[in-house]
């Protein structure tokens, strides 16, 4: 089975241990529910939403805001910079989305 890891109660993302395909996802750690659904691919080391959150609504991980949702995220959905901002750093917006490279940045 597929698994992510949960590192506080009441964070609304889980971290994938490895590429997550569509299906289930047993969730690991002391803050863990018995598990979840991934919605589509997910890769490892980025998030994974555990319910629907809201846009607006604060993205939680290590028991602390991390960003805003800038779009309505269904639970099982990939949480990354296409759907979240950084509340502590204004150009993750502009960061390519596989690469991370900044797209504000023309280079020559």
């Amino acid at each position: 089975m597929q698994r992510a890891f949960v590192i506080v109660a009441g964070d609304n993302v889980a971290t994938a241990l490895e590429e997550l395909k569509p299906g289930g996802v047993q969730l690991l750690g002391d803050a863990a529910s018995p598990g979840a659904e991934a919605s589509g691919e997910i890769p490892k080391g980025h998030k994974l939403a555990l319910r629907d959150i809201a846009e607006g609504e604060k993205i939680v991980k290590y028991g602390v805001v991390i960003g805003q949702a800038t779009t309505d995220i269904p639970a099982g959905s990939w949480v990354h910079l296409h759907n979240i901002r950084s509340i502590y750093d204004e150009r993750s917006s502009h960061l390519d989305i596989l690469t991370g490279a900044p797209k504000d940045t023309k280079y020559e």
